[in-house]
């Protein structure tokens, strides 16, 4: 026997792998001609024998009659195509993935379909023109923080901000953060490290993409204990994109028209009192920010800040602040 022909069965399976799918079938014939194209000559009964031992291996392999011909196909695979439509998906408007890092894994994606399968998942690359990071080393970034969590260390890096001239400026005086990682989370389609500070001895977070020059430590993390019952979903609805601020109780009239947008925003379990035929109240737990601001200007007269009264000013400081331009 040839070194092909101890091979064949791992050329079958690819074959049918990559050539057939509940759709699309291969004859007795096509497949011993791809065989041929391997350099391996098959005969009809072994050809049989191997498919019995993949559907042993557990390859869910089917026939099905076709005319006067029976054709042979894969069934079921890992992911179904629907399935992989959504990763695909899902890496094109991650804005934290790069352009060339998000073909690469769609590439490695499409090897999970038949060539038939691939094509749909190639036709979806092109649907989206998503704005992407430049930032190329975010892999490597992405590997050494979950080092540095799983071996209980810090992590030392430098931080930048693009300024009006599309250049990178250092932020801190370009003096390096020393922080320790406790997670990593997706959030507004961007990708955030959420860390502990000693020296502020605060939870602070980080856009991954805007991190440079990343090294792990060999100190032991500090501010275990403010982690130990971390909410990253709770967490990540009250910084409102991350951006950090005063975490106060505020209360919220809004329309009833806006129950909806409420409920995306804080969940279903957010309490609506004082309900009227047009409007109701809320008390959430948020971070005061320039966004959260923002957030609440983007509904106009639908929404006002009742309490406390801090943040009433806040708000009417920061419109006053936004119409300044246009007096």
């Amino acid at each position: 026997m040839s070194g092909n022909q101890k091979i064949k069965i791992l050329y079958l399976m690819k074959i049918l792998l990559e050539r057939t799918d509940d759709a699309h079938g291969l004859t007795l014939e096509e497949i011993t001609e791809a065989l041929l194209g391997y350099g391996i000559d098959a005969e009809r009964k072994t050809v049989y024998d191997d498919f019995e031992v993949l559907r042993t291996f557990g390859m869910d392999l089917e026939k099905r009659k076709d005319g006067r011909c029976v054709r042979y196909y894969v069934a079921s695979r890992s992911f179904e195509l629907p399935e992989l439509k959504l990763l695909v998906d899902a890496v094109q408007s991650s804005k934290f993935i790069t352009h060339k890092k998000s073909l690469g894994l769609i590439k490695k994606l499409e090897q999970f379909a038949s060539t038939h399968q691939a094509q749909q998942l190639s036709r979806q690359v092109f649907v989206s023109n998503r704005v992407k990071t430049m930032n190329e080393s975010i892999y490597y970034t992405v590997d050494y923080i979950h080092e540095a969590i799983s071996g209980n260390r810090k992590i030392s890096f430098q931080y930048f901000r693009w300024n009006e001239k599309k250049e990178k400026v250092l932020s801190h005086e370009g003096k390096r953060y020393s922080v320790s990682p406790f997670a990593l989370t997706w959030d507004d389609e961007n990708y955030y490290m959420i860390a502990y500070d000693s020296e502020a001895q605060i939870v602070k977070h980080f856009r991954v993409d805007k991190m440079l020059h990343l090294k792990v430590l060999d100190e032991i993390r500090d501010g275990h204990e403010l982690f130990r019952d971390f909410d990253m979903a709770l967490y990540s609805q009250k910084t409102f994109g991350m951006f950090g601020g005063k975490e106060e109780t505020v209360t919220l009239r809004c329309k009833n028209t806006l129950a909806g947008i409420i409920i995306d925003r804080f969940g279903r379990d957010t309490l609506f009192t004082n309900q009227t035929e047009d409007s109701f109240e809320i008390h959430v737990k948020v971070s005061v920010s320039p966004t959260f601001l923002a957030w609440l200007m983007t509904f106009g007269s639908d929404i006002t800040v009742l309490a406390p009264e801090s943040v009433k000013q806040r708000y009417i400081e920061h419109a006053v602040k936004c119409l300044e331009p246009y007096k």
